[in-house]
């Protein structure tokens, strides 16, 4: 395991994640109504509605929770610079955060957008990393 010890703030970042996006899951259910549901039982779509934002951050979580583990355990495996991938998986985490916070609490597109593509330059960057890595050693 002694392997892995360099790239411990990439293993937390890992578990940080999984912790916010069973958070998130649980906030994705509160507050919805049958008034407020469409057919297929989500929140209907109305960004000023706090329940359908909630819901929304859940789901955007789950989509990027694949190319964010895949990126960041390639990375580990490939054994690309620990601290590129320790400082970006950290970095995908604040991004992620905020975008959480700022999805949930505000209508700011301009915010989410911004947490958005930081995450996501993190992940590119990282899944580069692995590539490169596993590549050239």
């Amino acid at each position: 395991m002694e392997t892995f010890t360099a790239y411990s703030h990439a293993i937390a970042a890992l578990a940080i994640w999984a912790l916010m996006s069973v958070v998130l899951a649980g906030l994705s259910t509160i507050g919805r109504t049958d008034e407020d549901r469409c057919a297929c039982g989500k929140p209907r779509r109305d960004y000023a509605n706090p329940v359908y934002r909630r819901e929304r951050a859940f789901a955007n979580a789950v989509e990027v929770s694949g190319p964010f583990i895949a990126a960041t355990l390639a990375a580990i495996l490939a054994g690309a610079a620990p601290f590129m991938v320790n400082l970006l998986a950290s970095v995908f985490i604040v991004s992620r955060i905020a975008m959480a916070y700022v999805h949930i609490r505000t209508e700011n597109q301009a915010a989410r957008s911004i947490c958005f593509m930081i995450g996501w330059l993190c992940m590119i960057i990282l899944a580069l990393m692995a590539a490169r890595a596993a590549i050239f050693g």
